[in-house]
Parts: C-alpha cells; structure tokens; sequence
C-alpha cells in the first residue's frame, strides 16, 4: 500500500514551519538574509504565491538569479509543503532533495524525504538498496536534529513545540518501521512503530497501528497485533481503502489470537 500522508498533524508542523522562513524564532546560529532590497523583494513575491510547480519554477527562477542567496532553501521548502498538499510524493522528494542540498540538518525535509521513500519502498526498485540506505540516514538525522536544528515557528507556545518535535520524531520513527517490515526485520519494525505510535498523539495515525499489527502479526503475536489492528481501525475512518485492509486484518487476527483470557 502506497501513499503519500496527508496527515492533520503534518500539516499543521509544514504550515508552521513555512511562517518561520519569513518569521524565525529561536535558531541558534545567524538567521538567514537577503543581501539586498531587490532580493528580499523578489523572495516575497515567490514566496506567495501557492500551488507546487507555481512555487518550484519562482523557487528556481530565484536560485538562478540569486545563486549565492541565503533564502533558496526557504523557497525550496516551501514548494515541498506545496506538494505535500497536494499529495504528490514524487515532487515532495525532489523539493525535500534539493533543501538538503542546501540545508543538510533540515528535520523536516529529512522526515518528509524518508516518509516518502519508505512509503512508496517496492520489491521492484532497481535502486532498493540505495533507498534503504537514505531512509535510515535521513530519518535517523531527523532525530537526531529535532532537538538542535529545528525551530519552532514565531509565537508557539513551550506546548505546540513540544506537539511539532514529537510529530516529527514520530513520523521518523514510522519511516524506519515501515522500511524495516518491508525489509522482513519485523522486530525492527515493532520496535520503530511503537515508538511512532506513543509519540503520535494528535491525532493518532492509523497507518502506524496498521503496519504496527502487521510486524506483530508476521511474528505470531496474535493478541498484540489485533490489540493494534483495533487501534488502526477506530482511527481509518478518513481513509476508506486503510479501513478496509484494517478490518480484514482485525477478522482474521481475531480467529488467530482466540477468545480473550478471563
């Protein structure tokens, strides 16, 4: 199953973090500038416009006329969080790439970069192994940046902070989950997506209880995984296809793990 996750809580933290490219709060090294009034100028009337290829031509347009700018990557970010919306994780990936390029400790372009990857991760790939690859290091590097490169947008308060870091650990340590019951690790993965599912509180995210069950179930856990596969269940209610595979996966979970213990 493939998808791109449009989630509520990943939204809220992309549509944070693009106010601070214009508003930053809270960095611990010199905050990037434009050099000069047209740049600054030109950045703006990128920077407002919506709609991913709309923001990723101004985005590139801005880079060749500004090559040596501070503000690229903002710009680049800003078409990532386009597609996202958009729900376009190819473009998603080459946006979140081209930040990384620029800004090697972005935690949420690492988070997105290995979302997307781990998601659309396939038996098929030609380069499988080199996706593998990026996706523990990206998602790894997210956690290890939440807490020293990330800055919350201008006015959050220590709460909405707190909520925007444990999304984004939660959603790496989903990448690394899903990556790893792909790669029939299925202790890996369990361990990774508890991790994700006790950081993702609001609002929890089906999609990480569902592929949670799955890794217990590949290891006869069968009480446990219908435990989770309930969890994936009562949350899928926007994801129809989700709810679907869910309910299957709780009926026959439910024959395998017998009648509850009194």
């Amino acid at each position: 199953m493939r998808r791109c996750r449009a989630l509520a809580s990943v939204l809220l933290v992309l549509a944070a973090c693009a106010c601070f490219a214009q508003q930053p709060a809270g960095q611990p090294k010199r905050l990037p500038q434009a050099k000069t009034q047209p740049e600054f100028a030109d950045y703006n009337a990128a920077y407002a416009l919506t709609g991913g290829a709309a923001v990723e031509k101004a985005a590139g347009d801005f880079a060749a006329k500004y090559p040596q700018s501070e503000l690229k990557a903002f710009l680049y970010s800003k078409a990532m969080h386009e597609y996202q919306n958009e729900n376009n994780p190819g473009k998603m990936l080459a946006m979140g790439d081209k930040v990384l390029a620029l800004d090697p400790d972005n935690t949420i372009a690492l988070v997105l970069t290995a979302t997307v990857l781990s998601d659309n991760l396939a038996d098929g790939d030609a380069d499988r192994s080199k996706k593998v690859q990026t996706i523990k290091q990206n998602a790894s590097h997210a956690l290890e940046t939440v807490n020293t490169s990330f800055a919350p947008p201008a006015g959050a308060t220590p709460e909405q902070t707190a909520t925007y870091k444990k999304t984004l650990e939660s959603m790496a340590h989903s990448a690394l989950g899903i990556m790893n019951l792909k790669e029939n690790d299925d202790a890996g993965a369990e361990r990774e997506l508890k991790l994700a599912a006790d950081l993702n509180v609001a609002p929890p995210d089906a999609y990480i209880w569902y592929h949670l069950a799955l890794a217990q179930d590949h290891q006869n856990k069968y009480p446990e995984a219908l435990a989770s596969v309930e969890q994936a269940v009562k949350y899928a209610a926007a994801n129809s296809d989700l709810a679907k595979l869910a309910a299957a996966e709780r009926e026959r979970l439910a024959k395998l793990a017998g009648p509850p213990a009194k």
